[in-house]
């Protein structure tokens, strides 16, 4: 009996001991598994295992049976992962293989990842990339796109536009086309809309059938994570530069030009002062060489993404910029960026050209520029037609806007430069509907920072063009609150969150307050602050001319027919509501629109402004007392 159970002992130790040795040998996490996708690894792991079984941001679900990815929030089907190419292959769940009429539920395209600008870190914190590094060189691509566009009037056999009218049809009206790879700014046809953008990495799709493209499209794209494994395998510092070597299937660190250094400044140590005669001025030889041939290649990077991103503008060399502009004889205007001047494209029509002399941040503002309306085709913003990146010359193309900015038409005291109030109340609602669309209407939510008169231009008809998107900056359109390191926009302009931080957080209603003010200036036709007026009251004119609304009074501005007051009324009434201190009071540019277009009736009366978080009380001839 002691000799069964002993030996029943033994072998239960054995069996614990195998256990805890396999689970040693796989490193404590034995691989989990969900429908058709097997043996899932690190860095992925499925939701339920150990913390310590892959990471956070690489965590996938298991849902009835399908693997689940969640990319930018919105849910994913993952068809299959290849741990050795660095790759997981994703679906829209809206797909259906044989349903033509289904479609992806989310806008994608390669300017949603941070690879695809290279001036973010290789180190970024995006845990997918659109891009895998092969063999040094940036030139496997994860995915191309397919391009839904709807159109007023049909195209017939137009190029690359297929026609998808047959199972799919926007908003019940005009004509549905697809169109398979990239499609450039300059190919949108006139009356035509993009309403999607999908991706797909079966690049044998047949660009004039749809039935081919939905297949790519029901295929699913592939997205990379080899920024992470790069992370794991090279030093976490800018010298390093880390690459898939494709004959192996393995990954690769280069080392760059501080490690040069060290190895001369090593060599000349002991070689000791006569070879430092020689060794010093090879030294700075090389540095010089070294850092020219980095940032050379930086632009380069610059310039080369900028042409893969999906609709992206026209690439000009800097010769084709200087002959366009005529050698820059007529210059438009002049800003802290630099120098706008008038150009014209071979093919006729008039451009402005928009000169970067003094670029941020490694050329951050001209990125920012290209990367929120390069893609962007709207009535009420700016288009953008192309670009320069040449060593460090950075140009931006725009359409040229023959009327030029708004400010000179509100703010001139010059009879010939007039604006009836009717056509400025249409400018402010076309100027509504540009932000608006930048903040709800785009696949990622744009936000401006710097809505000013001198940021709205008129084409010939007074259509205003929202423009400068120097200090733009883009944020998932789910993102209600945004991360800032500083403040950014105009004074006067710039709402009041950005320098209080116990009145909201910051978010697209700091845009809000910024049109607000700008819809005050226009219906006044003056400036917000007026260090001439008679009285303090007056010297901020949005609470001066709060009290004359309020009271119902007349306001001492031009002579005024009735229709024109009502709709002077309406403008201040919504610039009101528009620049309320907390973020929270002010209605979002959906709703601005809405009241501008809508019955003065319907206006109620905001809260009286405030200036500053704990200003104490402004009155008539008193002076203003704030923190």
């Amino acid at each position: 009996m002691r000799n069964s159970l002993d030996m029943m002992w033994r072998e239960r130790a054995f069996m614990v001991v195998l256990l805890l040795l396999v689970r040693k040998i796989h490193g404590g996490c034995p691989s989990s598994s969900c429908g058709k996708i097997a043996n899932i690894n690190y860095p992925f792991r499925l939701k339920g295992d150990p913390e310590e079984c892959g990471e956070e941001r690489y965590e996938l679900d298991c849902e009835n049976n399908v693997t689940v990815l969640y990319l930018y929030s919105a849910k994913y089907h993952v068809q299959a992962i290849n741990y050795k190419n660095y790759t997981v292959r994703v679906v829209d769940p809206a797909l259906q293989h044989h349903n033509l009429s289904s479609l992806p539920l989310r806008f994608l395209s390669r300017s949603n990842f941070s690879d695809t600008y290279k001036y973010t870190s290789f180190y970024d914190s995006d845990p997918y990339q659109a891009f895998v590094n092969v063999d040094k060189n940036w030139e496997y691509l994860s995915f191309e796109h397919i391009v839904f566009v709807n159109c007023n009037h049909s195209l017939g056999e137009k190029g690359k536009y297929v026609e998808i009218g047959e199972w799919v049809k926007w908003e019940g009206k005009g004509y549905a086309y697809a169109i398979g790879g990239d499609l450039k700014a300059e190919d949108l046809e006139v009356g035509c809309e993009v309403k999607l953008v999908a991706p797909t990495s079966l690049s044998t799709f047949d660009n004039h059938s749809y039935t081919s493209m939905h297949t790519a499209l029901a295929y699913g794209f592939e997205i990379s994570w080899i920024q992470q494994a790069c992370q794991k395998h090279c030093p976490d510092d800018d010298d390093s530069y880390c690459y898939l070597d494709s004959s192996n299937q393995k990954l690769k660190c280069r080392y760059g030009i501080l490690l040069y250094i060290s190895v001369i400044l090593v060599y000349i140590s002991i070689l000791w002062a006569y070879k430092v005669l020689f060794g010093l001025p090879f030294l700075i030889i090389i540095f010089i060489y070294k850092w020219r041939k980095r940032h050379t290649s930086m632009y380069e990077n610059i310039e080369n993404y900028l042409q893969q991103n999906s609709l992206a503008p026209i690439r000009y060399s800097y010769k084709e910029i200087k002959n366009m502009a005529g050698g820059f004889k007529e210059k438009l205007g002049e800003g802290g960026f630099g120098y706008v001047f008038k150009a014209k494209l071979r093919s006729g029509p008039y451009v402005a050209i928009k000169m970067l002399s003094k670029s941020k941040g490694n050329g951050q503002d001209f990125i920012s520029e290209v990367a929120t309306i390069g893609r962007i085709h709207h009535q009420n913003v700016v288009r953008l037609i192309g670009f320069c990146a040449s060593g460090s010359k950075r140009v931006l193309v725009y359409e040229f806007m023959p009327n030029g900015s708004l400010d000179k038409f509100i703010f001139s005291k010059e009879r010939n430069i007039h604006l009836s109030y009717e056509k400025i109340y249409n400018i402010s609602i076309g100027v509504a509907r540009g932000i608006a669309y930048l903040h709800h209407g785009c696949e990622m939510q744009i936000l401006h920072f710097d809505i000013k008169p001198h940021n709205i231009l008129l084409d010939e008809n007074f259509i205003p063009k929202v423009s400068d998107f120097g200090l733009a900056k883009l944020y998932p359109i789910d993102n209600s609150i945004v991360t800032m390191t500083a403040a950014r926009g105009t004074i006067g302009y710039m709402a009041p969150e950005l320098f209080y931080n116990n009145i909201g957080r910051i978010s697209h209603k700091a845009d809000v307050y910024s049109f607000g003010m700008l819809l005050m200036e226009m219906a006044s036709k003056r400036k917000n602050l007026n260090p001439h007026a008679d009285h303090l009251s007056q010297l901020y004119f949005p609470l001066w001319v709060y009290d004359h609304i309020r009271e119902e009074e007349d306001i001492d501005m031009e002579d005024l027919s009735e229709e024109e007051k009502i709709i002077v009324k309406k403008m201040i009434i919504v610039s009101l509501w528009c620049i309320q201190l907390k973020p929270s009071d002010r209605p979002s540019m959906n709703r601005v629109v809405e009241m501008l277009e809508g019955d003065i009736e319907d206006l109620e009366m905001p809260p009286k402004p405030i200036l500053f978080p704990d200003e104490m009380m402004v009155t008539d001839d008193q002076t203003i007392n704030s923190s």
